[in-house]
């Protein structure tokens, strides 16, 4: 008989009474849940392996939970987000959904309420989204089914590491991208990894999809970092 495959949750929670309860809660109802306690450590267990749904506590230590939920939807979409906090303002439940939540709990919340809502996210994300299958830019298409890409309808041959940096980019919608950002998201945390690596991978990006092109979609704020954007139709 198959298995029912097993939901992997991470939390990020650093009050560890709580969090303990809700990953003993979470683990008897058949889930397998790990524990972060502060954005850092969070994205390390990230960075280890793969999760199928993230809770976040907005009031954490190093890196809240709010900017933990940016940086993940700077680089992907579909893993479910579920937002808990101490705070029911409306101001935060805007802010949360604005950076890519998908749902907000407040506490003191009952345990079975979190459970029935992780569930339903869970089985959200397993309905196909078409909308999300390619994305574009100007002339580049990145088919996600595929792994290809093309630009003004010309194939583009890439690397693994070069797709999911030109993709990380084209999901930024525009936002300049740090070279540490980069880094973190793109290598395993424990390689290391100089700013010069970043600059070469970004050169190969740019050798392949704008040196035969008029318009160049690759640019570079000094200081700053990378973004990705046709400047010359841009409104």
């Amino acid at each position: 008989m198959a298995q029912l495959k097993v939901m992997k949750v991470l939390i990020l929670e650093d009050d560890p009474v709580l969090s303990n309860e809700i990953k003993e809660f979470l683990d008897a109802k058949g889930m397998e849940c790990d524990t972060a306690f502060d954005g850092e450590i969070f994205f390390k267990a990230v960075r280890s392996k793969p999760y199928d749904i993230f809770v976040l506590d907005i009031n954490v230590p190093k890196i809240n939970g709010l900017e933990v939920c940016r940086q993940i939807r700077e680089t992907e979409r579909q893993t479910p987000i579920m937002m808990i906090t101490a705070y029911g303002q409306i101001d935060d439940k805007l802010e949360a959904f604005n950076l890519g939540a998908d749902d907000y709990l407040v506490k003191p919340f009952h345990l079975q309420e979190l459970h029935a809502r992780l569930q339903a996210l869970y089985r959200r994300r397993g309905i196909p989204q078409t909308l999300q299958t390619l994305v574009k830019v100007s002339d580049l298409t990145i088919n996600l089914d595929e792994k290809s890409v093309k630009r003004d309808g010309v194939n583009i041959v890439l690397t693994p590491k070069e797709f999911k940096l030109l993709l990380m980019l084209a999901e930024a919608n525009g936002r300049v991208l740090s070279k540490q950002h980069i880094a973190d998201h793109l290598w395993d945390y424990n390689i290391e990894t100089s700013p010069n690596t970043i600059e070469v991978y970004i050169n190969f990006l740019r050798n392949k999809v704008d040196k035969n092109f008029k318009s160049k979609l690759i640019h570079t704020k000094v200081g700053f970092g990378y973004y990705l954007k046709d400047m010359e139709h841009d409104d």
